[in-house]
């Protein structure tokens, strides 16, 4: 018997169920956040207006993307917008596609040109103050290049949080990222890894190009000297006590800032669930266990 005979019969062997099984438990389940069709498992919270008050239709669904549209604005005043997804998260990788397009609606202000992003660990919709610009969030803040010089994007924002850059305190709002810059209305693919309270991973292109740990609430609110009442955050006592405990869990927003974006191909991966191998629903992957999930074969 040739050894070439020998291993076909020895593959021939082993049961074809135990390929399945392991190709199963690594097999990535990325999930849609968005159906295509209509904004169903969103809700809209833009500053001045009610939740799902989707004033002059900010966000609107068009070509299999979601746009942020100001077609109907006269004037953008302080009708800052966010659109959350309506289930928190804690350990997941989100990748989507973005792109910047024409010109920004008048009244925005000049820091908001080709300026948007998404919010990662926001509070939710339902608890923002009516008037509240920004959820108190870790935002992977998204800018178009301006055709004159560099533009990082893929940047964090930290309304109301702080995290820590190579084991110290990161002092700025707005920290830039390693990226290079977008010029026009391409495409650009994103994505952000993030493992609760511990470390988040800023990717553009496929390259990491920012990494903070220890996300936390504080800060003030846009930085030390504006406060949370400054922001008209909701609730504003219960966030001061807040201040400075762990930030490892929450909603994802699609942000409005006055300039029109499109998003598409949102996608996310979830990497919390049961970790136990002899579960039917185990994946290898999961990075946090949540063995209340688990599901069994019957004995």
């Amino acid at each position: 018997m040739t050894s070439k005979t020998l291993l076909c019969l020895l593959v021939s062997l082993i049961p074809l169920t135990s390929f399945a099984q392991k190709s199963n438990k690594d097999k990535e389940e990325w999930q849609s956040l968005f159906n295509g069709k209509d904004l169903t498992g969103w809700d809209v919270k833009i500053a001045g207006h009610k939740v799902n008050d989707n004033y002059k239709n900010t966000f609107l669904v068009e070509d299999n993307m979601i746009r942020v549209n100001y077609k109907e604005y006269d004037k953008f005043t302080t009708e800052y917008g966010h659109m959350y997804y309506n289930k928190p998260y804690s350990h997941y990788k989100i990748r989507l596609q973005y792109r910047f397009t024409g010109n920004q609606v008048p009244g925005g202000a000049s820091w908001n040109v080709r300026n948007s992003g998404i919010m990662l660990h926001s509070q939710s919709a339902a608890s923002l103050g009516l008037d509240q610009d920004f959820p108190i969030s870790l935002e992977m803040q998204y800018l178009g290049g301006l055709n004159a010089g560099e533009r990082n994007t893929g940047n964090l924002c930290t309304p109301g949080t702080i995290v820590d850059i190579d084991g110290k305190l990161a002092e700025a709002h707005c920290i830039n990222s390693t990226s290079k810059t977008y010029n026009g209305d391409q495409w650009v693919d994103a994505e952000a890894i993030v493992l609760g309270d511990s470390i988040v991973y800023h990717l553009i292109g496929g390259d990491t190009v920012l990494v903070y740990t220890n996300p936390r609430i504080g800060g003030g609110y846009v930085g030390k000297n504006h406060t949370f009442k400054d922001g008209k955050v909701g609730n504003e006592a219960e966030w001061i006590k807040k201040d400075n405990t762990k930030l490892g869990s929450g909603y994802i927003a699609l942000q409005a800032e006055s300039h029109p974006i499109d998003f598409r191909n949102i996608e996310l991966l979830n990497l919390k669930g049961c970790m136990d191998p002899k579960a039917t629903n185990y994946k290898s992957y999961y990075v946090a266990a949540e063995n209340s999930t688990c599901t069994y074969k019957k004995k």
